[in-house]
């Protein structure tokens, strides 16, 4: 079930499966890990220009809210502004084999390619409660996997991918997705956002403005563990001609939209944002140059008309978010640690009681 099915009260207008795919080209796809009583992990992979070009560049930023996290390749994406390769998202200690499975796959995909150097972009949350992190689960085939099953279309949310194993303000986490429409003079573009959520306490949670967490303070096993710990990363596409910088702006409004969730941002959290344009698809090569010298021409939205754009992200983050739990349902995993699914019934309840009523 998503937000919007349960009639949640969630202003934008969302694309047509209310996804990051909404926006042209993109694509999503996963590997999922659940196997005996304490692998719960996997892999995403997002394809800004599909598997066919997946080696046209995108005008790109990133942003960090708190750093105790890791994407890999920012560097060359603050030097650049340009964003190359599937990105995957996985679990912090499987970062090394999905970096070697992009690096693989463009390798046997595009030989070419992969003669220059190769700088993946791979993100992470921390899995560690439910599954066996230290254990070489994911490996090099399973990155590869995650990017042959990207596909355009709807996305599976909650308990897949990278997302498999993470939690949420004291539920079940995971991955999510939603998406906005910007009118812009006579076009439409689109703005899409992903989320793998691994974040928050519960007394945070917040849903459609109404602080809801403390009345689902029971059955909180997470409590104890590491109540507002773990980490979110949010991807953030749109098909609106941006400049690099421009998309650092769009990748700072994420934790706006997290906000909206309750969150206040963990010390112990690693919140880091990536955006990115895919227009222009000439206009930001970065390969080594031959033969004679040029120009490259880009089109570009003023940034004085940034703020729909803005307004999409924060609205897609937010509604993402509530995918990714509403998507999740329990789950037992090592050592028997038991992540509870969120409680549709009385979450329905609480935001229908008088706001009133509900403890602050």
């Amino acid at each position: 079930m998503r937000a919007r099915e349960l009639g949640l009260e969630l202003p934008g207008r969302p694309g047509p499966d209310n996804a990051i795919t909404d926006v042209p080209g993109v694509e999503v796809g996963y590997t999922t890990l659940i196997e005996g009583e304490a692998v719960r992990t996997g892999v995403t992979a997002i394809l800004p220009r599909g598997r066919d070009g997946f080696d046209v560049p995108c005008a790109a930023g990133w942003h960090s809210l708190n750093g105790n996290g890791e994407m890999t390749g920012t560097a060359w994406l603050s030097e650049t502004g340009v964003l190359r390769l599937p990105v995957l998202i996985t679990n912090t200690h499987a970062v090394g084999p999905c970096h070697r499975g992009v690096i693989d796959w463009v390798a046997r995909r595009k030989p070419a390619a992969a003669d220059q150097w190769l700088l993946p972009v791979v993100a992470e949350t921390w899995d560690g409660y439910l599954n066996d992190i230290n254990g070489p689960h994911v490996r090099p085939e399973h990155a590869s996997a995650a990017i042959d099953a990207a596909r355009p279309g709807p996305v599976a949310e909650g308990s897949v991918g990278g997302g498999t194993g993470m939690n949420c303000y004291g539920f079940k986490g995971g991955s999510g997705t939603s998406s906005r429409q910007v009118s812009y003079g006579s076009a439409t573009h689109t703005v899409g956002a992903f989320v793998q959520a691994n974040f928050g306490s519960r007394k945070e949670l917040t849903v459609c403005g109404v602080p809801v967490g403390r009345e689902l303070a029971d059955d909180d096993p997470l409590e104890a563990f590491y109540a507002g710990a773990g980490s979110v990363i949010a991807v953030i596409a749109t098909d609106a001609p941006l400049l690099p910088m421009q998309c650092t702006a769009l990748a700072r409004r994420v934790p706006l939209g997290l906000a909206r969730t309750g969150t206040t941002g963990s010390h112990f959290s690693g919140d880091i944002f990536l955006a990115f344009s895919t227009g222009n698809p000439e206009a930001f090569d970065t390969a080594f140059p031959r033969g004679e010298p040029g120009y490259e021409q880009a089109s570009f939205v003023p940034w004085n008309r940034l703020d729909d754009f803005f307004e999409a992200v924060v609205e897609s983050v937010e509604e993402a978010v509530l995918n990714a739990l509403l998507g999740a349902e329990t789950m037992i995993g090592r050592d028997g640690h038991r992540s509870p699914g969120l409680p549709v019934e009385r979450l329905l309840d609480l935001l229908r009681t008088p706001r009133a009523a509900i403890r602050p």
